[in-house]
């Protein structure tokens, strides 16, 4: 099943929630710039169990632990090339096998769990929270060179579609679906982190965003990710004004995140999860799900609204 023949299916689809401030909900520390990367090559039972609560509280679709997971990244804390290779390959494996094991104690439901290959932004390698700025400097040869060895690694792994997340910026959103095209057959989701309800972190309006994703062929949704709550509802309406993909729209629980202290500070800003995403899913859209310092409990939440029955 792809992303397209479930969106045939349904109209609205859940996605799961946070990994890593899931991760270390749960004990793992994450004190480290290859945040829960790290744990592909030292623990990956913790991801796994991670993936299994969201498929028991009722996601369609999991993320992989890919995130953080770049060539650079690794070359910089002494791994080689292939453990690279190998942590991403393992990030697939993990979320393949959660839904295998889902799917044998799940025999009565008959549409499939999908698994969507995490693919964060430059500024995640950076971490310096440069996903929350974009504008790195980088020409779109380099942003390429960056992005295309991670993602044919995760389609050779049998992903079934890239997600492509915390986007900043219009140039690398552009410079990242170049990439999936390169891949026959692959598609992705473009997912934009933004800091308002009309602009990308890096200043680019949504229309625009909206206007050059449509131009992809293999960009089979758009949406927002890891931003405020408050925002999502007027980001997705300007998405569905200027797109016809489906949207997907999976904000951070409105906490702000400090790169440099690694810590979140703030607080929650909508107290009723099913109910903003009633508002974004009124808006225009059709996969919902959480980010960073959303949970399980979010996520069967949205699933128990949205799909009853299943």
């Amino acid at each position: 099943m792809t992303l397209q023949q479930l969106l045939q299916d349904q109209h609205i689809v859940i996605l799961d929630g946070a990994l890593a401030t899931e991760l270390e909900r749960h004990g793992a520390d994450l004190q480290h710039s290859l945040w829960s990367a790290r744990y592909l090559l030292t623990e990956p039972e913790r991801i796994e169990r991670v993936h299994r609560d969201y498929l028991d509280a009722g996601a369609q679709i999991l993320l992989t632990a890919s995130y953080q997971a770049t060539i650079p990244g690794y070359l910089n804390h002494g791994y080689s090339t292939e453990d690279a290779h190998a942590a991403i390959r393992t990030s697939v494996a993990l979320a393949r096998a959660a839904c295998r094991a889902w799917h044998d104690a799940h025999p009565e439901i008959s549409s499939r769990r999908l698994v969507a290959g995490s693919v964060g932004p430059y500024g995640a390698y950076t971490a310096d929270g440069g996903e929350y700025r974009g504008n790195y400097g980088l020409s779109s040869e380099q942003l390429i060179a960056f992005h295309l060895p991670r993602i044919k690694t995760l389609a050779a792994a049998g992903v079934d579609f890239i997600a492509c997340e915390t986007i900043p910026d219009l140039h690398e959103a552009e410079a990242l679906a170049q990439c999936v095209a390169m891949i026959p057959g692959l598609t992705c989701w473009m997912a934009m982190s933004c800091c308002d309800g009309g602009h990308c972190n890096a200043g680019q309006s949504i229309e625009l965003v909206a206007q050059r994703m449509q131009t992809y062929a293999c960009v089979a949704a758009v949406g927002v990710n890891c931003t405020d709550p408050r925002y999502v509802t007027d980001i997705v309406r300007r998405f569905a004004q200027h797109t016809d993909k489906p949207i997907v729209a999976y904000p951070n629980s409105g906490e702000s995140y400090n790169a440099v202290s690694k810590s979140w500070s703030g607080t929650v800003s909508c107290s009723d999860y099913v109910e903003a995403a009633r508002a974004w899913v009124d808006a225009g859209a059709r996969i919902v799900g959480g980010c960073c310092r959303t949970t399980p409990e979010h996520i069967a939440g949205l699933a128990a609204f949205y799909l009853p029955t299943e």
